[in-house]
């Protein structure tokens, strides 16, 4: 007999069905919602199909991972996800339910829709370097992304030993725009240290993903991050400026003082299918303007009384920005 398909609503009400057993019958609301979370006893730190590795978050356990297996109609579990799990059989676990997830972490595919790749996210480190050039229309695209998710964009200039005079000045002009418009901005060297110091401090207690193109020295970082500890496991190859995976999925390192989530599956981020509001919004020094022009469906071109118009006179948004959300809507629009 062919087990029939639950549709999404009757999987989301077993689900949270499934969460209310866990509880004392008496409790109710935001009170389930607190009681589930303060259960929670493990953390998901690699997803292998159906079956999962989850941290022991009991103090006396150490740190211990435990190959666990999720209760049936619970929702696709990530990277980061906290749990509460049960001893099983032959040294193996249950997740029973799925704690609350402050953020999520994915890739946007042309549809629109995400591909989870990690929940509890704090922070996204986008890389860039001199070599591949970098371009501020590839960086807008991947910030926007970024903000679509309400996540916090730490950008990285990796490869200081590669900058010749003329190259850091163009690169110090287009890093400076960033800044400008809020963006915590970092230069730093993988292969020698420079600038690794600092940009550990703005990682400490968070949890942190990373992005960008190939070449930009992404594994180098990881490694120069927490050598030992992800060398431990084999994950990455100290040889060779390229990941060496031992899985294709996002797996959480403990480093000195944070968490890093890696990821083949991370390692390419694509803007996908996003809205105007949304690529509107990406752009933050846009966003604090929004609804203040003359017409409400106002393109932001020719119009008169245009806030956006006006703020690029008065060198409140960078006319290099503004040619960047017409690129990037112009995209959309063709799509």
């Amino acid at each position: 007999m062919t087990k029939r398909k639950l549709s999404r609503a009757q999987a989301a009400r077993i689900a949270e069905k499934q969460k209310s057993e866990l509880i004392s019958n008496e409790e109710s609301g935001d009170s389930i919602a607190g009681a589930l979370q303060s259960r929670c006893n493990g953390r998901i730190i690699s997803h292998f199909g159906q079956q999962l590795d989850v941290e022991n978050l009991d103090l006396a356990a150490g740190g211990e991972i435990i190959r666990c297996h999720q209760r049936a109609n619970l929702p696709a579990l990530v990277t980061g996800d906290l749990v509460v799990w049960k001893q099983g059989e032959a040294e193996t676990g249950i997740i029973l339910a799925l704690g609350d997830r402050k953020s999520l972490f994915g890739r946007l595919n042309a549809a629109g829709d995400m591909k989870l790749v990690a929940s509890n996210v704090d922070i996204v480190l986008l890389v860039i370097a001199p070599l591949p050039q970098p371009f501020m229309n590839l960086i807008d695209r991947y910030l926007v992304a970024i903000e679509s998710l309400h996540l916090q964009a730490l950008l990285v200039m990796n490869k200081l030993d590669l900058l010749e005079n003329e190259k850091a000045e163009e690169m110090d002009k287009m890093l400076s725009i960033y800044e400008q418009v809020g963006y915590e901005v970092h230069r730093v060297c993988a292969s020698d240290g420079r600038g690794i110091e600092s940009l550990e401090a703005a990682l400490n207690g968070k949890t942190t993903v990373l992005v960008g193109q190939s070449g930009v020295g992404k594994s180098a970082l990881i490694n120069r991050f927490g050598l030992e500890t992800i060398a431990e496991v084999g994950a990455l190859s100290t040889a060779h400026d390229q990941g060496t995976h031992t899985t294709t999925t996002a797996k959480l390192f403990h480093l000195s003082h944070y968490d890093l989530i890696d990821s083949p599956g991370i390692r390419e981020f694509s803007l996908g299918q996003v809205s105007q509001q949304q690529l509107f919004d990406g752009f933050r020094e846009m966003k604090s303007l929004a609804g203040r022009c003359k017409f409400r469906d106002c393109s932001h071109r020719t119009e008169p009384d245009c806030v956006i118009q006006q703020a690029v006179v008065a060198a409140e948004i960078h006319p290099q920005r503004l040619a960047s959300y017409f690129q990037i809507l112009q995209s959309i629009e063709s799509k």
